[in-house]
């Protein structure tokens, strides 16, 4: 074989590792871009790179290594993005699906324009009022961080005036432009994988997140919902990336209200938490079939390989075990899929890891996962 593809990754943590793991297995390389020097994903490759895309130099030098380039994350400003492709490098997804998706409001609108349900949303403007707000999204409603908000950080649920203010000031000071959605009351969360490229789709079981401090804790694979509502959760998923132009790989946050309607919350271009369990729980994961689509190769099966799959985050918990002690806690459960990034420090909240197992009996693999996740302190 000649010289070796490699894919160039914006960003380091446990999404491009396990990209990166994936690319291994294809007999590819990777090089990575990322602030820290012993990130997750750079212990994997002599090619790491470290600084960020704010220096033009760096960049340059990072795009000079690779064949094509992806992301571990939204949060890469889409202007260098395009400095990217001005190169001529393929960067998948694109500055355009980027900047779509980026930014909350654009990313409602865009949802919006192609018919898509979404909750009642505006931007918030400065001097907008409380009461404002609130005759157009309802009350309560939720205040956002346009930009840079993920797994709670940047989110507020709002319920009077005070809190408004209070958060306007607070959310501010993170990123300067809000946005406000209606608060959806809902009968659970779910979140589907879509895997595009040019040439064809794939779209990953439709599976039930449970949320713990606004961190998805717990994936159930595939949900337990009626066939209806799978089919039409699958649709608006697929039609979701559609709307912004996307290819690669996209995690699709869904609300399942109460009466049983199906309202996107939001997307994510690249992998994510809930399609964790497809690694051990389809024939393709998330993760390699993120690698053939930036490579817009064959879609692997998205079929999972085992009646049910449950995944739990391992988040950092006060008073860590040592490492022997994680592994030996962890695998004395002969089932149990045992993850852990690697993450040079812990901090309470802090994804350290994930577990999973899978089984044709929903309820006791459940029962395990959460037994197993209680007594491990990462």
């Amino acid at each position: 074989m000649s010289k070796k593809i490699c894919i160039g990754i914006l960003g380091g943590g446990q999404l491009a590792k396990m990209s990166a793991q994936a690319a291994a297995q294809l007999g590819l390389e990777v090089a990575i871009l990322d602030k820290e020097q012993l990130s997750p994903a750079a212990l994997l490759t002599q090619h790491a790179y470290v600084g960020w895309v704010d220096d033009i130099k760096l960049l340059k030098s990072f795009a000079q290594r690779c064949d094509v380039i992806t992301l571990e994350n939204e949060f890469v400003d889409h202007h260098r993005i395009e400095t990217l492709e001005q190169l001529g490098k393929k960067v998948c997804p694109s500055s355009t699906t980027i900047a779509l998706i980026q930014d909350k409001l654009l990313q409602k609108e865009a949802l919006t324009q192609q018919h898509i349900p979404v909750p009642r949303f505006i931007a918030v403007e400065k001097g907008n009022s409380f009461h404002e707000i609130a005759s157009v999204v309802g009350k309560p409603f939720v205040l956002k961080s346009r930009k840079m908000g993920y797994d709670g950080y940047g989110n507020a649920l709002i319920r009077n005036e005070k809190e408004y203010i209070e958060n306007i000031a607070r959310l501010t000071s993170r990123h300067s432009n809000l946005i406000a959605e209606s608060f959806i009351r809902f009968s659970m969360e779910l979140a589907v994988m879509v895997a595009r490229t040019k040439n064809e789709l794939a779209v990953y079981p439709v599976v039930q997140t449970i949320q713990k401090n606004h961190i998805c804790h717990t994936v159930i694979a595939p949900a337990r919902i009626p066939h209806r509502v799978k089919r039409e959760a699958e649709e608006i998923a697929v039609e979701s990336v559609k709307a912004v132009h996307g290819y690669g790989l996209f995690g699709i946050e869904l609300f399942l209200d109460e009466n049983n309607n199906i309202i996107v919350n939001e997307m994510a271009p690249r992998p994510h938490n809930s399609g964790h369990y497809t690694i051990e729980a389809c024939i393709t994961s998330q993760f390699e079939n993120h690698i053939r689509a930036v490579l817009n190769l064959p879609l692997g099966s998205t079929d999972m390989i085992a009646k049910s799959a449950v995944m739990i985050n391992l988040l950092g918990k006060h008073h860590p075990q040592e490492p022997m002690e994680v592994y030996r806690t962890a695998m004395r459960h002969p089932n149990v899929h045992l993850h852990i990034y690697g993450k040079s420090a812990s901090r309470v909240g802090r994804k350290m890891g994930h577990l999973t197992i899978v089984g044709n009996d929903v309820k006791k693999i459940l029962r395990e996962a959460v037994a197993v996740e209680k007594k491990i302190r990462l």
